[in-house]
């Protein structure tokens, strides 16, 4: 489900059976990085909402946590903590954060849910139909961490 009016209204009547929050963090560079920010954020983006159409009914996609790019590691890390906290108490029990930002694995032991880092693929040069493929494919990759996941309980 995503963060929408209509899915929303879905989550709130069938919340006893959504049980997983996908995070995207999307960090903002307007300097020299911005090209390769704008990448990131779209690839993560494409791979999140491809993977809430496979499960639909059992997650919720949350907008993304998004940052300034220069902000302090630490400071992101209590801040995406306080968002953890608020979605255990309302019942998810499993946070996947997904990002192709590489400082994330500096401080990925500070959370409860599951980092997923991704280099990010330069989407611009592909043809649509090459990126349907390839975002198909990392999907179906991403569905078996998610599943194993699930059973780990």
């Amino acid at each position: 489900m995503k963060w929408s009016t209509e899915d929303i209204k879905s989550y709130s009547e069938a919340k006893e059976y959504v049980d997983t929050a996908i995070i995207p963090l999307i960090g903002l560079d307007l300097g020299d990085g911005i090209s390769q920010s704008a990448s990131m954020a779209e690839y993560i983006g494409l791979l999140a909402a491809q993977l809430e159409r496979q499960f639909t009914g059992r997650l919720l996609l949350l907008p993304p946590f998004t940052y300034l790019k220069d902000e302090d590691p630490g400071v992101l890390a209590e801040r995406l903590g306080r968002w953890e906290e608020r979605l255990a108490e309302a019942g998810l029990r499993h946070v996947f954060l997904l990002t192709s930002d590489q400082s994330w694995r500096e401080v990925e032991g500070k959370f409860k849910g599951s980092l997923i880092w991704l280099p990010a693929l330069p989407l611009a040069t592909m043809e649509d139909n090459q990126k349907v493929l390839l975002i198909n494919d990392q999907v179906k990759q991403l569905m078996q961490l998610f599943t194993a996941r699930w059973r780990a309980e």
